[in-house]
Protein backbone atom coordinates (compact mmCIF):
# COMPACT_ATOMS: atom_id res chain seq x y z
CA UNK A 1 0.00 0.00 0.00
CA UNK A 2 1.17 3.56 -0.91
CA UNK A 3 2.22 5.69 2.06
CA UNK A 4 -0.44 8.49 2.35
CA UNK A 5 1.30 11.82 1.61
CA UNK A 6 1.52 14.86 3.61
CA UNK A 7 -0.74 17.27 3.02
CA UNK A 8 -0.86 21.42 4.19
CA UNK A 9 0.31 24.03 2.88
CA UNK A 10 3.94 25.23 2.65
CA UNK A 11 5.02 28.90 2.30
CA UNK A 12 8.36 29.42 -0.08
CA UNK A 13 10.89 32.64 0.92
CA UNK A 14 13.51 33.96 -0.90
CA UNK A 15 15.30 35.55 1.44
CA UNK A 16 17.09 39.11 0.37
CA UNK A 17 18.53 41.65 1.27
CA UNK A 18 15.94 44.59 0.51
CA UNK A 19 13.15 42.05 0.24
CA UNK A 20 11.41 39.11 1.12
CA UNK A 21 9.73 37.20 -1.57
CA UNK A 22 6.77 34.70 -0.29
CA UNK A 23 4.41 31.99 -2.16
CA UNK A 24 2.41 29.72 -0.97
CA UNK A 25 1.95 26.16 -2.18
CA UNK A 26 -2.17 24.36 -2.54
CA UNK A 27 -3.13 22.31 0.35
CA UNK A 28 -1.88 19.28 -1.73
CA UNK A 29 1.55 20.75 -2.33
CA UNK A 30 1.01 20.29 -6.11
CA UNK A 31 1.23 24.61 -7.08
CA UNK A 32 3.26 27.25 -5.94
CA UNK A 33 1.76 30.47 -5.90
CA UNK A 34 3.29 34.09 -5.92
CA UNK A 35 1.83 36.25 -2.96
CA UNK A 36 3.39 38.83 -1.63
CA UNK A 37 6.73 40.73 -0.77
CA UNK A 38 7.72 41.42 2.64
CA UNK A 39 9.98 44.19 2.64
CA UNK A 40 12.92 44.42 4.94
CA UNK A 41 12.93 47.11 7.69
CA UNK A 42 16.02 46.73 9.07
CA UNK A 43 14.65 45.33 12.51
CA UNK A 44 14.98 41.44 11.82
CA UNK A 45 12.56 40.60 14.39
CA UNK A 46 10.37 42.53 12.99
CA UNK A 47 10.56 40.95 9.79
CA UNK A 48 10.18 37.67 11.12
CA UNK A 49 6.80 38.58 12.88
CA UNK A 50 5.44 39.32 9.42
CA UNK A 51 6.61 35.88 8.30
CA UNK A 52 5.20 34.57 11.45
CA UNK A 53 1.71 36.48 10.62
CA UNK A 54 1.78 34.71 6.94
CA UNK A 55 2.37 31.69 8.21
CA UNK A 56 -0.48 31.80 10.60
CA UNK A 57 -2.65 33.74 7.84
CA UNK A 58 -2.22 30.50 5.28
CA UNK A 59 -2.18 27.74 7.63
CA UNK A 60 1.52 27.15 6.25
CA UNK A 61 3.25 23.84 7.95
CA UNK A 62 6.15 23.65 7.03
CA UNK A 63 8.81 26.64 5.35
CA UNK A 64 11.07 26.09 2.50
CA UNK A 65 13.72 29.62 2.28
CA UNK A 66 15.71 29.27 -0.92
CA UNK A 67 18.88 28.56 -0.20
CA UNK A 68 22.08 30.75 -2.54
CA UNK A 69 24.31 28.07 -2.87
CA UNK A 70 27.82 28.91 -4.90
CA UNK A 71 28.04 27.80 -8.64
CA UNK A 72 29.91 24.89 -7.35
CA UNK A 73 27.68 23.87 -4.76
CA UNK A 74 29.60 25.08 -1.75
CA UNK A 75 28.09 26.93 1.47
CA UNK A 76 29.67 30.41 0.57
CA UNK A 77 28.89 34.09 2.38
CA UNK A 78 25.39 34.55 0.79
CA UNK A 79 24.28 31.07 2.04
CA UNK A 80 25.83 31.10 5.08
CA UNK A 81 24.22 34.36 5.85
CA UNK A 82 21.39 32.70 4.80
CA UNK A 83 21.40 29.82 7.33
CA UNK A 84 22.31 32.25 9.98
CA UNK A 85 19.03 33.96 9.13
CA UNK A 86 17.30 30.73 9.35
CA UNK A 87 18.23 29.72 12.64
CA UNK A 88 16.80 33.32 14.21
CA UNK A 89 14.17 32.73 12.29
CA UNK A 90 13.50 29.35 13.80
CA UNK A 91 13.25 30.20 17.09
CA UNK A 92 10.63 32.53 16.25
CA UNK A 93 8.19 30.55 13.96
CA UNK A 94 6.32 27.22 15.11
CA UNK A 95 6.83 25.24 11.72
CA UNK A 96 9.78 23.34 10.20
CA UNK A 97 12.20 25.11 8.04
CA UNK A 98 13.51 23.15 5.08
CA UNK A 99 15.83 24.69 2.69
CA UNK A 100 16.23 24.18 -0.92
CA UNK A 101 18.93 25.01 -3.72
CA UNK A 102 17.97 28.33 -5.28
CA UNK A 103 20.74 28.85 -7.61
CA UNK A 104 19.13 31.08 -10.14
CA UNK A 105 15.64 31.21 -9.35
CA UNK A 106 15.80 35.49 -9.24
CA UNK A 107 17.15 35.15 -13.11
CA UNK A 108 14.98 32.90 -14.42
CA UNK A 109 11.95 35.16 -12.51
CA UNK A 110 13.30 38.22 -13.97
CA UNK A 111 13.63 36.86 -17.13
CA UNK A 112 10.46 35.37 -17.18
CA UNK A 113 8.87 38.57 -16.53
CA UNK A 114 11.27 40.19 -19.57
CA UNK A 115 9.34 37.75 -21.60
CA UNK A 116 5.78 39.11 -20.69
CA UNK A 117 7.21 42.78 -21.48
CA UNK A 118 7.18 43.55 -18.11
CA UNK A 119 9.26 47.06 -17.54
CA UNK A 120 11.91 47.23 -14.92
CA UNK A 121 10.08 48.93 -12.70
CA UNK A 122 7.09 46.54 -12.45
CA UNK A 123 9.64 43.76 -12.51
CA UNK A 124 11.41 44.90 -9.18
CA UNK A 125 7.77 44.61 -7.75
CA UNK A 126 7.22 41.33 -8.17
CA UNK A 127 10.02 39.80 -9.14
CA UNK A 128 11.02 38.46 -5.07
CA UNK A 129 7.71 36.72 -5.05
CA UNK A 130 8.10 34.74 -8.28
CA UNK A 131 11.71 33.75 -7.76
CA UNK A 132 9.99 32.48 -3.91
CA UNK A 133 7.08 30.61 -6.26
CA UNK A 134 10.28 29.20 -9.04
CA UNK A 135 12.30 27.97 -5.83
CA UNK A 136 8.83 26.69 -4.01
CA UNK A 137 7.80 24.55 -7.29
CA UNK A 138 10.86 23.23 -7.40
CA UNK A 139 11.00 22.13 -4.01
CA UNK A 140 7.13 20.90 -4.17
CA UNK A 141 8.00 19.37 -7.50
CA UNK A 142 11.18 17.44 -6.32
CA UNK A 143 8.87 16.16 -3.06
CA UNK A 144 6.16 15.17 -5.09
CA UNK A 145 6.30 11.33 -3.96
CA UNK A 146 8.12 11.70 -0.30
CA UNK A 147 5.36 11.04 2.23
CA UNK A 148 7.28 12.34 4.86
CA UNK A 149 7.82 16.09 4.33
Amino acid sequence: MAAKRAIGRVLGLDLGSKRIGVAISNSERTVATPIDTVHRTGDRPRDHRQINELVSEWEAEVIVVGLPLSLDGSVGPAAQGVLDEIDQLGATIPVPIKTYDERFTTVTADRSLKEQNLGAAERRKVVDMVAAQILLQGWLDLHREDPDV
